[in-house]
């Protein structure tokens, strides 16, 4: 994840990709758009196939450590407030 960084000044501090304006979760939305790898690096042309892969492999880690919150017990948790 050598490409993504942290600049409180740029996005609030989101993870982009470094040297960019570029945040990690722009690239997941143009990917989960149905764009490629190949489309986002044509079309960005200051961004290179890592700078996405690295993007991906810094989500994945992310959503790992994240907590499952199954949308019924949210429900449960408004119907009982």
């Amino acid at each position: 994840m050598s490409r993504i960084t942290f600049d409180p000044n740029i996005l609030g501090g989101k993870p982009i990709i470094k040297g960019t304006r570029i945040s990690v979760d722009f690239i997941l939305e143009l990917l989960s758009s149905g764009m490629s790898i190949n489309d986002i690096v044509k079309e960005y042309k200051h961004l290179k196939k890592e700078d996405i892969l690295n993007a991906l492999d810094y989500a994945s880690k992310v959503i790992k450590r994240e907590e499952v919150i199954s949308p019924l017990s949210i429900t449960k948790k408004k119907l009982h407030a």
